[in-house]
């Protein structure tokens, strides 16, 4: 039985070497010359990359409160659009304020709440060191459901950046006056005057007397309405203003056969000595009533 022996004097298979990185060399190309730069270049702005990336994990470690902060700013707190429901012992209003900063007031949450205000509420604390410390407040009814605490501000800014107390006056945040926060006047919240929460004017009530007429002209009949023998009430819906003057009149009952229109003519006219709150006058919602009569 034949078997096969090497033979030693064949000529042995070559292996060929598996060289490294063969283009950085400049191995296996015959016509395109290679440049090692780039490969430099390339490994030195990974080793950058890999820098930034640990830079900014370090970074979000290390000030992860503040991150948080600006997290819960930016969802802010939700208390719609400063208004609530009429209250036979709370009216609305509102309140403002600021130092007469240049940015916008900053968005935050709401300090305590309180039947009074000893301290009004701010952004940017001035004196880290008072010789008595109070709580921060603002004239709000304690009962009313609000988010409240952590950074203080605006919760209806839109301003994320630096903390202000904003453009206003007389202490507290916002644009308006009065120490509270808003665009209103007072130590509530929001646009209104004097206190408490809502969206601008008073409804008469909760500390609130009724505005009263002091020069009223008849209202002209229409043609149409005069030759049908037309006769009834038009309700009008309007704001009585600290002046005395009518405005924003809206037409909650009509009558047609143009006398709606002749009843906000009228109205126009008419002059009111103003709504008082704590003696101040305010502006105020109220319905009025034109009669039409044919005698």
């Amino acid at each position: 039985m034949a078997t096969n022996v090497p033979n030693a004097n064949a000529p042995q298979a070559v292996v060929p070497v598996q060289k490294i990185l063969p283009t950085l060399f400049r191995d296996g190309y015959d016509i395109y010359e290679t440049k090692p730069t780039t490969f430099i270049l390339s490994f030195l702005l990974h080793v950058l990359a890999v820098a930034i990336i640990l830079l900014a994990g370090e970074f979000v470690y290390s000030h992860a409160p503040q991150i948080k902060q600006q997290v819960v700013a930016l969802v802010g707190p939700d208390i719609g659009e400063y208004t609530l429901p009429p209250s036979k012992d709370e009216a609305g209003g509102g309140g403002g304020g600021g130092d007469r900063d240049k940015l916008q007031a900053s968005k935050g949450n709401l300090p305590k709440l309180s039947d009074k205000q000893f301290v009004p509420p701010t952004a940017i604390i001035r004196n880290d060191n008072p010789k008595l410390a109070m709580e921060q407040t603002v004239v709000v009814p304690p009962q009313i459901p609000l988010p409240t605490g952590g950074q203080i501000g605006d919760p209806m800014s839109k301003i994320l950046g630096p903390l202000s107390n904003g453009t206003g006056y007389g202490s507290g945040i916002g644009s308006g006056s009065g120490g509270g926060i808003g665009s209103g006047r007072g130590p509530g919240v929001g646009p209104g005057y004097g206190g408490g929460i809502g969206g601008g004017v008073y409804r008469v009530g909760g500390g609130v007397s009724a505005p009263r007429v002091i020069y009223q002209p008849d209202p002209e009949y229409s043609e149409e309405a005069r030759k049908a023998k037309y006769q009834g009430t038009v309700v009008l819906w309007c704001v009585v203003g600290p002046d005395g003057r009518v405005k924003d009149i809206r037409v909650s009952r009509s009558l047609g056969m143009g006398l709606d229109e002749k009843a906000i003519q009228a109205v126009k006219t008419w002059k009111f000595d103003p709504a008082r709150k704590d003696g101040v006058p305010v502006a105020v919602q109220i319905n009025v009533e034109v009669n039409f009569r044919l005698y």
